[in-house]
């Protein structure tokens, strides 16, 4: 069966449903984003002192203490689960659009070779290498760089078919 360029024959509806649901799911997506910025200010040390605690530096404005075992398992299981559902879905629709195979490969599965060394860094950095961090920054950014472009093709071609048909 061949998907290649397959959603610019959906429906009118169809294509709308899946606009609304992409633009509903990255709202919540940078949403979440936004959030690590604040946690994080997305600095290396700033992704250290959110997991591990800053208490022992007198300078902080915000005192944070290490996270407990059950709190780092918690957010591993309920990020690792959630997300790869996203990047199924997200992959599934990118898959019907007619961008470069190879590229759409690209995006289709490094998301969840991101979501295994973010999340998996991020219990690595919990454990006590604090050089994971930077893992978990480069593998967290490329999740987010994947995540919009997947997003730019899928929009791309559902808004501009949306009037074709």
């Amino acid at each position: 069966m061949q998907f290649h360029g397959l959603i610019t024959q959906f429906p009118k509806e169809i294509k709308l449903l899946i606009t609304v649901f992409v633009i509903t799911l990255s709202i919540g997506f940078f949403t979440g984003v936004n959030f690590i910025r604040i946690t994080s200010t997305f600095k290396s040390n700033g992704i250290e002192s959110n997991y591990l605690g800053n208490e022992e530096d007198e300078n902080v404005e915000v005192m944070q203490f290490k996270k407990s075992e059950k709190e780092i398992l918690t957010l591993i299981h309920n990020h690792i689960l959630s997300m790869s559902i996203i990047f199924l879905l997200l992959g599934g629709i990118l898959s019907l659009t007619s961008m470069n195979k190879t590229l759409k490969k690209v995006l289709m599965f490094e998301p969840f070779v991101s979501i295994i060394l973010t999340f998996g860094g991020i219990y690595v950095l919990w454990s006590g290498v604090f050089w994971f961090k930077y893992v978990v920054m480069l593998s967290g950014l490329a999740m987010v760089l994947s995540f919009i472009f997947s997003i730019i093709f899928i929009l791309k071609e559902t808004i501009f078919f949306i009037k074709k048909v």
